[in-house]
């Protein structure tokens, strides 16, 4: 494991940043099959993709929640395998071994040069693409800016995409925003998770990523306006948390069915937002897979 540029002086303290790099190996260890770590340059900087899979298999990319890095795969990729060649990427912006550098990252727009930047780096004309979260807002926006590169989508418990963030929601993220810790992050995925159980594991490393790396530059999300997603013609596939409380999945599924013309939804029993796509797994890999193929 390489550290990326600069990756001490991103985090609040030194210890903050040695805590999150253990865990970001530790979750890496913790994949199924061997993974190959590509740093791709490009005009914002160098973006880490950890690649595994089949060499002759269908492209597949994975894209993290907002602190969850590409590490949070583990549960996912090993099924996921069997018939694709997986590039999880660690975002621009986030917490990861991404290292920004050159131009920032100011808006969607150039969130979508930097997406088009790292695929062409690692060869791909097209690819499905999977999300969760703020992920699946990128992986939806980049279906929206490229259709032809996306042969398929899959949209994991996706925020800002059909629907906004429960006001309750928002609420429990103030402190976070105001005084970000590794203990407040935890303590907004305990909330939200509402006694379902999480990873230890993937909770620490998300709190660090969450609370404690002080250079995040995300761009606000905003959902896309109807008139773009009616003509998007790219086979999606919504996935809902049973339980979530980050945002209504009813008024999500409704939105996402009268929005987008071919469209299939699952919903993941006794899942919550913060929880996937850790929990419930072998359903969640299930599901990805049948749409997939």
């Amino acid at each position: 494991m390489t550290e990326g540029p600069g990756l001490v002086e991103s985090f609040r303290s030194a210890d903050a940043a040695e805590a999150f790099v253990s865990g970001y190996q530790a979750q890496l260890a913790r994949w199924p099959l061997p993974v190959s770590e590509i740093d791709v340059p490009g005009d914002f900087g160098t973006t880490r993709v950890n690649v595994c899979g089949r060499s002759d298999g269908a492209p597949l990319v994975l894209m993290h929640g907002v602190g969850s890095t590409s590490t949070v795969w583990f549960a996912n990729v090993g099924a996921l395998a069997a018939n694709h060649r997986v590039y999880a990427v660690d975002q621009m912006g986030d917490a990861g071994m991404t290292a920004p550098s050159g131009r920032p990252i100011l808006d969607v727009e150039d969130y979508m040069a930097w997406l088009d930047g790292v695929l062409a780096a690692v060869s791909l004309p097209s690819a499905a693409f999977c999300g969760h979260s703020y992920g699946a807002w990128l992986a939806l926006n980049y279906a929206l800016h490229a259709p032809s590169k996306v042969e398929k989508l899959a949209l994991l418990d996706p925020t800002e995409c059909f629907a906004g963030l429960k006001l309750t929601y928002r609420l429990h993220a103030v402190p976070l925003f105001v005084r970000p810790s590794a203990k407040r992050a935890r303590r907004l995925m305990e909330w939200e998770a509402d006694g379902l159980p999480l990873d230890p594991q993937t909770e620490t490393l998300a709190g660090l990523g969450g609370g404690e790396f002080r250079h995040a530059k995300i761009v606000m999300p905003h959902p896309p306006k109807a008139d773009q997603l009616w003509v998007m013609n790219v086979p999606t596939l919504l996935l809902l948390a049973e339980k979530s409380r980050a945002h209504d999945i009813g008024k999500v599924r409704a939105n996402a069915e009268s929005a987008l013309l071919r469209l299939a939804t699952v919903v993941l029993p006794g899942a919550s937002h913060h929880s996937i796509p850790v929990t419930g797994a072998d359903e969640l890999n299930r599901a990805l897979i049948d749409f997939l193929a």
